[in-house]
């Protein structure tokens, strides 16, 4: 299992903006072969600040992900919604157990 955690920043008065392009993103990725997990939240403490959470099943998925229409469309908003400013983290995974 891969997760993958970071943050992606853009300026607080451009969220409303990105909101759809974000719904579509998260939408697209969720129903992809492989995903388990895909969300963005909104940090409560720094309004420019999205969390990011992604859990993927193997690395084919992964690779097939990045090479999807709507992460492609994604990045192509970011110029305009004023995101520079990422972070992301690729950790590989045991099998996940509830604590």
């Amino acid at each position: 299992m891969l997760v993958i955690i970071g943050t992606i920043r853009l300026p607080p008065d451009k969220l409303a903006e990105a909101r759809p392009a974000m719904e579509r993103m998260v939408s697209g990725s969720r129903a992809e072969l492989g995903c388990l997990e895909y969300s963005y939240a909104r940090d409560v403490f720094d309004a420019g600040l999205i969390r990011v959470t992604e859990v993927w099943s193997d690395r084919a998925s992964l690779d097939a992900h990045f090479a999807s229409p709507h992460l492609a469309d994604w990045r192509a908003s970011w110029p305009a919604l004023g995101i520079g400013e990422r972070s992301l983290v690729l950790y590989e995974a045991g099998e996940a157990k509830p604590t």
